[in-house]
């Protein structure tokens, strides 16, 4: 019949708005100083987001920055599971772990 291609970018850019809906997460950041610098000139939309995909499960890892006085934990199996159910549902390719790195914390403007 013939041959259905995703691509990791369009992986990820699901990974990156789910993670984005889910509560308490304020942003993505970038895993290494290098690939940050990188992507001051490029404004990927998938910043913060690495995909492992190798023909049969798809791993993710992200990179998020987290709302000042949320409960960390929780938020990060929220969204742990928000990006699970989102890319299976959405690509249709199981997702063998989603893993959630903190790189910091935000405090929001009161005012």
């Amino acid at each position: 019949m013939g041959n259905i291609s995703i691509s990791y970018n369009a992986i990820a850019t699901i990974a990156f708005q789910s993670a984005l809906e889910s509560y308490g997460v304020v942003g993505l950041a970038t895993e290494n100083i290098a690939r940050g610098i990188s992507q001051i000139f490029s404004k990927a939309p998938t910043s913060g987001v690495n995909i492992q995909y190798d023909g049969d499960i798809v791993n993710i890892d992200l990179y998020v920055i987290i709302e000042y006085g949320t409960r960390i934990a929780s938020v990060t199996k929220s969204v742990a599971n928000n990006v699970k159910f989102n890319v299976e549902k959405m690509v249709g390719i199981p997702v063998n772990e989603v893993n959630v790195h903190v790189r910091g914390l935000r405090v929001s403007d009161t005012d």
